[in-house]
């Protein structure tokens, strides 16, 4: 059968408990012995039976209190230092009280019980006819004084020692509390990326598939050949979504040393307004670029292109869409994608996702940059972005 933590806490806890209380009765017994040995002969017999009755059930009594310590400390250590005063086998268990209570690092509390202890204490020197000289006043409140001192420098070590390990235990749960808030922030974070790059991936390949789908389902006046070609189109369309998604998926399975597939950047550009013209837009492009971006720049730089043709594609079939990429370094990166009204006849408008610009926004806010879309006075549709782009000595856009 197996044990859980909290099934044994408690367990290791009474075992503890056991071992002061039991440490606590030891520590009483040399103090007994010794009181036992500067009795007078025969006194016991001649009536003195509190010492080996009522001396020990005194003792007892106290290790009994000492149980619920914990559960009332004030009271239970005030009638343990006081009632130690009639036993002298009770000094073990005044012992524990007083380290007990000042182990709660109360000051009010530890000087209450203290004082308490030395006053009682007073009264134990009269308890038993020894036959030692008496002692002058002031040692029996010395001694008393000492051992109480003892009794609470141990309790304040160990107080202090609770404390300390209690402190570290918070840190440790608030650190675990930390690493799973980290954890769930970058799987979100992660989950965010994926969905952004499946959706880059996704929304230009899969426009230009419905695009030729929706010719071939509206024109029945195309040829044979015209036919052969849009599905020739769908079908590489498809195939290359395919692919793009399983560079996206094959990034997630593989092994964490494994590098990424290669990322898109503005050299690209010219094939992506290629394949758009290809797929029924009337796209051009313009480029001023006289020098390399750095990867992120061109990389969000191609996203803007890419998103700005899909949806020129999903809802503006046939338009002309004009593309201009331009820039230096120091002066920042600027892409625009500009597309005319959709002609009257047209096809039935693709699905809208309604994140496509949301994540594009994201994507270039990320990369330090500004995005800007709004329709134009004739009809058409204006997304721009502005991107920085650092020159040789570090400067901004």
């Amino acid at each position: 059968m197996v044990t859980t933590c909290s099934e044994a806490a408690p367990r290791h806890e009474g075992l503890r408990q056991s071992w002061r209380l039991l440490a606590a009765g030891a520590l009483g017994i040399p103090f007994w012995l010794l009181t036992a040995g500067q009795l007078p002969p025969g006194h016991v017999t001649d009536g003195g039976y509190w010492f080996v009755v009522g001396d020990p059930l005194v003792a007892l009594g106290c290790l009994l209190a000492l149980v619920w310590r914990r559960r009332f400390p004030l009271p239970v250590t005030l009638v343990v230092v006081l009632a130690s005063a009639a036993s002298a086998l009770a000094a073990g268990a005044a012992f524990l009280a007083l380290a007990s209570i000042a182990a709660h690092r109360r000051t009010a509390w530890t000087a209450t019980v203290t004082a308490a202890y030395v006053a009682a204490a007073q009264y134990t020197v009269g308890l038993y006819p020894l036959r030692l000289a008496p002692p002058p006043p002031w040692l029996p409140l010395l001694l008393t004084a000492a051992c109480a001192g003892i009794a609470v420098a141990v309790g304040l070590a160990v107080g202090a020692r609770r404390a300390e390990v209690a402190s570290l235990r918070e840190r440790a749960r608030s650190a675990e509390r930390e690493q799973s808030a980290r954890a769930a922030q970058a799987r979100a974070q992660e989950r965010t990326r994926i969905a952004r790059e499946m959706h880059d991936v996704l929304a230009h390949r899969i426009s230009r598939v419905a695009l030729h789908a929706g010719v071939l389902d509206h024109r029945g006046d195309l040829t044979a050949e015209e036919n052969r070609v849009l599905v020739r189109s769908i079908v590489d369309s498809s195939h290359q979504a395919l692919e793009e998604l399983r560079d996206v998926l094959g990034v997630l399975r593989s092994d964490p040393d494994r590098p990424e597939p290669p990322q898109p950047s503005l050299e690209l550009i010219p094939s992506l307004v290629a394949d758009a013209r290809a797929a029924g837009l009337d796209a051009t492009f313009t480029g001023t670029v006289p020098a390399d971006p750095p990867d992120t720049t061109g990389r969000t730089c191609y996203r803007v292109a890419q998103e700005g043709l899909a949806n020129a594609a999903k809802h503006a079939p046939g338009s002309r869409v004009h593309v201009t990429v331009e820039g230096a370094p120091g002066d920042g990166l600027r892409v625009t994608v500009r597309n005319s009204p959709a002609p009257a006849a047209r096809t039935a408008g693709l699905p809208r996702s309604g994140y496509g610009l949301l994540g594009l926004t994201e994507r270039v806010t990320l990369a330090g940059g500004e995005l800007a879309h709004r329709p134009t006075s004739d009809g058409g549709h204006l997304l721009t972005a502005r991107l920085p782009w650092p020159d040789h000595r570090g400067k901004r856009a």
